[in-house]
């Protein structure tokens, strides 16, 4: 029997430090949570208190955008000559350098701001899902859905959706490179830490944007969005833009100009009113020399030349958010990318089950969904990774008769990166138990006795025409259980 879920009370976020030195029943407790998760009315209710669980969003906003256009020293220095040439009526040349400096910051703006609109579309089509467990049933939610109190199903491959308390775990270990800079896997475990302890030490918790090395777990959500350690870091980092090469250059090259101005300015002024010259003819004489020597035109030719990269970046499908940057793309010599050049779906299909010995390509199926960790609901397939994924989606695959319903699970081994395999093991209808072994072939057939031939013709057959395999073995396992 399954304790009721949660009600609606809603509960505070909180540190996940402070949840790590907590037994598991207590941190439930505070949570207003149980093992069985919180129901959609508390999850909903909590969603609307505490917002998505997001770091950041991409909002085109039009005052940020035109502020980077209007910032440059540049733009000041011809706004200031634009304004005395106003002041010593020369009203024209005002007119002009004003229209200048509008042509330019509109068109740098205009193509921006498009950018930013079609990345917020692209942002907005991006969807990532967790495992989570509501009220008694395992159902998959967006990422920006997690609310404190959610308890999550992690497995291999997972990037760790919040600050997680973990509650059980098999075998568990992450990554935590991005937040501490520990290279290697952590294990984990459920027994609580000392107080004061390191980030880097609390055993007990998953991080968000941390990875699942190895193993499994189900954790219950303590913290989400800007309240994670991991939030709180991005928070720090986004607050300031780089300028790039291209920018500090034509930084440099305003600031001279604006030295140079000045410093004539003030000499022919000074030397004016040395030869005892007419004080206001000295003046404008000195303000229509400074305004001579500025290059009104320069930031509208700049801002055309970089839009037209940008047109011709994207008629080539590529998205250029700042202009500043087409300019440094431009000085790039060499592109180092971990592609192959190749075009691929994304997507991992089921072909063939080959059988090494007696039994049917059906059999090998079947005992390839018993060695799998996803959850099947009805026709929705929730969690596992993509090679699992795909044998449940397999067109011949009958996973209500394979797996629910003939056989039940007792075991598992979850996969991880130094044995490559996954283990289970189940018992059968007539009451026997067996090993089930899932992995690379080299991995899975190591531990094999009197491998048939057969099996490493076609394993090499396989391997030649370019295709992922997975092998499958099984053996009677009476004494496991």
């Amino acid at each position: 029997m399954s304790s009721s879920p949660a009600t609606t009370q809603t509960t505070g976020v909180h540190d996940i430090s402070s949840s790590a030195c907590l037994p598991v029943h207590e941190v439930l407790r505070e949570l207003v949570s149980t093992r069985e998760g919180l129901s959609a009315e508390a999850a909903a209710e909590r969603l609307r208190q505490w917002g998505p669980n997001a770091v950041a969003s991409h909002k085109a906003r039009v005052l940020p955008v035109l502020w980077r256009q209007m910032r440059s020293p540049l733009l000041g220095l011809l706004f200031a000559a634009a304004t005395i040439s106003y002041v010593v009526g020369r009203h024209s040349d005002a007119v002009i350098i004003g229209v200048i400096l509008t042509l330019s910051v509109g068109l740098g703006f205009v193509n921006e701001y498009r950018a930013e609109k079609a990345a917020e579309a692209l942002h907005g089509q991006i969807s990532h899902q967790a495992v989570v467990i509501r009220g008694g049933r395992v159902t998959a939610v967006e990422v920006t859905a997690l609310v404190p109190g959610d308890v999550v199903k992690l497995r291999l491959g997972d990037i760790v959706p919040a600050d997680l308390r973990l509650l059980e775990v098999t075998g568990l270990e992450c990554g935590e490179s991005v937040l501490t800079g520990e290279s290697l896997p952590v294990p984990k475990d459920t027994a609580a830490v000392s107080v004061g302890v390191a980030l880097a030490e609390l055993s007990c918790c998953a991080l968000m944007g941390t990875v699942v090395h190895a193993g499994s777990a189900r954790a219950v959500v303590v913290a989400t969005g800007t309240a994670t350690e991991f939030g709180k870091i991005a928070a720090g980092l986004s607050g300031h833009q780089l300028e790039t090469e291209f920018q500090r250059g034509l930084r440099r090259f305003s600031m001279l100009l604006v030295y140079v101005a000045g410093t004539l300015t003030t000499s022919i002024f000074v030397i004016n009113v040395v030869l005892h010259k007419p004080l206001i003819d000295s003046l404008l004489f000195s303000l229509a020399i400074a305004v001579g020597i500025t290059p009104q035109l320069l930031p509208a030719v700049v801002s055309s030349s970089l839009a037209a990269g940008s047109r011709r970046m994207s008629r080539q499908k590529v998205l250029v958010k700042r202009l500043v940057c087409i300019e440094d793309l431009g000085d790039v010599d060499v592109l180092f990318t971990d592609k192959t050049g190749t075009l691929t779906q994304g997507h991992i299909e089921f072909k063939r089950a080959l059988p090494a010995g007696r039994q049917s390509p059906e059999q090998v199926l079947k005992w390839g969904l018993l060695c799998t960790d996803v959850d099947a609901d009805g026709s929705q397939i929730l969690g596992g990774n993509p090679l699992d994924t795909a044998l449940w989606e397999a067109a011949t695959a009958q996973p209500e008769d394979a797996h629910a319903n003939v056989y039940q699970r007792v075991g598992m081994l979850p996969f991880d990166h130094e044995r490559r395999m996954f283990s289970t093991v189940v018992r059968d209808p007539m009451g026997g138990t067996v090993l089930v072994t899932k992995g690379a072939p080299e991995s899975v057939l190591e531990r094999c006795e009197n491998v048939p031939e057969q099996a490493r013709t076609l394993l090499a057959t396989e391997f030649a025409a370019g295709n992922r395999v997975v092998a499958v073995a099984t053996r009677s396992a009476p004494g496991l259980v």
